[in-house]
């Protein structure tokens, strides 16, 4: 029998992201898949700081090679489980993003890519303070709320907020920040303000589907170009027939199949790191919201191989 874990029964062994195998002192490893179980930023429905332990649980179903572009991610660079980014005073909101912040600072130091799963859509924020510290980068942002929300309940620092304070704070350039799948119900007419204000390019789930999935394609590149780019994916995101576990569902979203479409168009982009969040489980008990999380972490990381492939091709020096 082999014993790479990743061709082992995948009923056996210790659970790590997509049975990679546990490194948490980075050493010989491209892309560090992350956990990160917060849930602190929440505003009503917690639950996605036990996230990461099901999205390991659920990735033992990811297999080795993309079907679909016949990317095989850890054929193309080294892949491990960096362990989880588990805050120290995870009672204190400020407290807990400045410990997940120092996990990925060493992550940036050890010049690895991160690829998290959260936890609560605020983990984005301390990531990017660690990532973007020599300036501002793109983000593609897919979900159903723009978080650029402002105070609520006496913080800006809750899963509504993120991209708001991530612009404030010269993390990511608005104009280079496309948000795709906006939808639902909404208590104030200027919640979103912000996005529209600063020139976020938002994409309401109407337009998505009056301009059709090619063309959204299209727009992600145009406002991205060839910026080092952030990728961060809230599974609510998706219409919640496909991940009902999650904190704000809304219904009429986009399909996981649209969602892989454009992933998968992602691989030419400059990626820097990419997450996925708000998984919670205790709001599915079937576990589908964790399966689909770890599969669109599977497409990230192929998108992630592909792109740090392409930067270590061009930085080669000729024959």
């Amino acid at each position: 029998m082999s014993q790479d874990p990743k061709l082992q029964p995948r009923y056996s062994g210790i659970p790590t992201f997509m049975r990679t195998p546990y490194a948490p002192d980075l050493a010989g490893i491209d892309i560090a898949l992350v956990g990160v179980p917060f849930d602190g930023g929440v505003t009503n429905r917690t639950g996605a700081r036990h996230g990461p332990r099901e999205v390991r649980n659920q990735s033992s179903l990811m297999r080795t090679i993309n079907q679909a572009t016949g990317i095989a991610p850890f054929d193309l660079v080294n892949v491990g489980d960096a362990g989880d980014a588990v805050p120290e005073s995870p009672f204190e909101l400020l407290a807990a993003h400045a410990s997940i912040e120092a996990f990925f600072d060493r992550i940036q130091e050890a010049g690895v890519m991160p690829i998290a799963a959260g936890g609560d859509h605020s983990i984005t924020l301390p990531i990017l303070r660690a990532l973007a510290k020599d300036g501002p980068v793109a983000l593609v942002h897919f979900d159903a709320h723009c978080d650029t929300g402002d105070f609520y309940l006496g913080s800006r620092f809750h899963h509504g907020s993120p991209f708001k304070v991530a612009a404030e704070e010269g993390l990511i350039d608005p104009k280079k920040t496309i948000q795709i799948g906006i939808r639902g119900g909404v208590t104030d007419r200027d919640i979103w303000k912000f996005s529209y204000e600063s020139g976020m390019r938002v994409i309401h789930i109407e337009e998505f589907y009056q301009l059709g999935l090619d063309a959204v394609i299209d727009e992600i590149q145009q406002v991205v170009g060839d910026s080092p780019v952030y990728v961060t994916f809230d599974v609510d995101g998706l219409d919640p027939v496909y991940a009902p576990g999650t904190g704000t569902p809304e219904i009429g979203g986009f399909t996981t199949f649209e969602a892989q479409q454009m992933i998968r168009s992602l691989s030419t982009l400059n990626i820097i790191g990419a997450d996925v969040v708000e998984v919670s489980p205790p709001f599915d008990p079937s576990g589908l919201t964790a399966l689909t999380g770890a599969t669109i972490m599977f497409e990230l990381l192929c998108v992630c191989a592909q792109s740090l492939q392409q930067r270590r091709g061009e930085a080669a020096p000729a024959d």
